[in-house]
């Protein structure tokens, strides 16, 4: 089969198209037949090895895995001994641990659901990684309930764009932060508020908000605290992965928060990815219910997988970006 290979830590170069074996399947696992793959900070993360840290769990010389993607979308080619909830031919989504850049991909069957009816394979690529960080960040760090008000920083990006439209499908009001040419795009997800963050800090209401979430990395926790009620619950979520060799750009956070959480009313929490079938199910729920729609702001075939991480590294992308097989 065709997969996105690379044999050892750095930029994109390091990226190549191969015919390898197709990965083998254990009793537990379902083999899908890949149509479409996300595009995430990790995906950047793990072939760069930066920060390091990363390459304690990845290979600390060269990757373990060596096929790149996690999110993916398609068809069940083959399950195990033990899978029942999966038979041939049926449409899933999920994320897997052997890279999802390739023409076929081993996934846990936990890791999986039946993919949104009412969703293009590429669509429901863009969902899993970003969709249960978001849901793991308004449903549980946040507990968000009606009349909730929650910011999002970072609004139009992966895990933003969907964070909006989980808080709005929860009953909050969202506050989208944002680039004004992100403004319409994010409005049109439901925010309720933009803020222009080339104008204004994320502390201009005062202390309003019961939920923050900070999908950038770049703001000391004093002046996100200082958007927080007194008991509001600040979400933590990726960083700015490009900066930080050792920890990247949330090390600091990472261990401050936590700590200083010990000392004052409000939440402090770093939010990660508990990828799991029930997540995906409740994530399919909203979507096939209308209350969310994932934003793929392009597509690139899988020989160009190499340019989809390059546009996530340098551009600003409004949604996700997609490889498809």
């Amino acid at each position: 089969m065709k997969a996105i290979v690379q044999d050892t830590y750095g930029p994109v170069d390091v990226l190549q198209l191969r015919d390898i074996d197709p990965p083998a399947i254990g009793d537990d696992d379902v083999l899908v037949q890949v149509r479409a793959a996300g595009v995430d900070p990790g995906v950047w993360i793990f072939m760069a090895g930066r920060p390091y840290l990363v390459r304690l769990a990845s290979g600390l010389r060269r990757p373990r895995v060596p096929v790149r993607g996690r999110d993916l979308a398609g068809v069940v080619a083959a399950v195990g001994a033990r899978v029942t909830r999966f038979r041939l031919g049926d449409e899933v989504y999920g994320t897997c641990l052997g890279g999802s850049y390739a023409e076929f991909a081993s996934v846990p069957a936990q890791r999986l659901a039946g993919k949104p009816a009412n969703l293009s394979f590429a669509q429901a690529a863009a969902v899993p990684v970003s969709g249960m960080t978001a849901l793991r960040a308004v449903r549980d760090s946040g507990a968000v309930r009606p009349g909730h008000r929650v910011m999002v920083i970072g609004a139009a990006g992966g895990v933003g764009s969907l964070a909006v439209q989980i808080a709005k499908a929860y009953g909050a009001t969202v506050t989208a932060v944002c680039a004004p040419a992100k403004a319409d795009f994010v409005r049109s997800l439901g925010a309720d508020d933009v803020l222009d963050y080339t104008r204004e800090e994320v502390d201009r209401d005062g202390p309003r908000y019961d939920l923050v979430i900070d999908t950038g990395g770049d703001r000391p926790l004093s002046v996100l605290r200082r958007a927080l009620t007194p008991h509001g619950t600040l979400a933590l979520v990726g960083g700015t992965y490009t900066k930080g060799r050792l920890l990247g750009g949330y090390g600091r956070q990472m261990f401050h928060a936590p700590m200083l959480s010990l000392f004052v009313g409000q939440q402090l929490r770093s939010v990660s990815s508990m990828e799991r079938a029930e997540d995906l199910e409740e994530l399919r729920n909203l979507i096939e219910s209308g209350a969310l729609t994932p934003a793929v702001d392009r597509s690139y075939p899988l020989v160009e997988a190499a340019d989809a991480i390059r546009h996530l590294r340098d551009g600003h992308p409004a949604g996700k970006i997609i490889v498809t097989i």
